[in-house]
């Protein structure tokens, strides 16, 4: 039987990433936020479009990640939308990260940004970046099963 803690309510989703990218992998990390962000996330002011994760001294940060001010509160206690926020995540998966973004030359991409229970999570993509050529077959393979679809569906 599931918790009432595990429902997840996501808020934004970056669709444009996978396209942008190739993602291999995916990781859950949470996100340290001060009071006002939390609000504004919960109204859903949220833009992972131009954001990205990078790995400074052994922590990773969420960077250019649009969390717009909250309305409610004046500008003394609001925060600057774009301000870099740490990535809450194990030991062990930094490593991994720093393993694959060093080696590989990967980059680490926001997808989602979501409420699991009352706590804010973001998954990471670990993407590698697609060329022209690649986006051209993607949306070609994407226009071609609509067509499937919709033979199908008129027999």
């Amino acid at each position: 039987m599931a918790n009432q803690d595990d429902k997840i309510k996501i808020i934004s989703d970056n669709r444009q990433a996978r396209f942008l990218y190739e993602i291999l992998e995916t990781f859950e990390a949470g996100v340290q936020l001060v009071g006002t962000e939390v609000k504004s996330i919960r109204a859903g002011k949220v833009n992972l479009r131009d954001g990205y994760a990078l790995l400074r001294n052994g922590e990773a940060w969420l960077i250019n990640v649009h969390i717009s001010p909250y309305d409610a509160s004046s500008e003394y206690f609001n925060h600057d939308p774009r301000r870099s926020r740490k990535l809450l995540m194990n030991r062990k998966e930094i490593n991994k990260l720093i393993g694959q973004v060093e080696q590989k030359g990967l980059t680490l991409v926001p997808l989602k940004m979501y409420f699991k229970g009352s706590w804010v999570k973001v998954s990471i993509g670990l993407g590698k970046g697609k060329k022209l050529h690649d986006k051209r077959e993607d949306l070609k393979r994407r226009q071609d099963q609509r067509e499937m679809q919709r033979a199908v569906k008129r027999w």
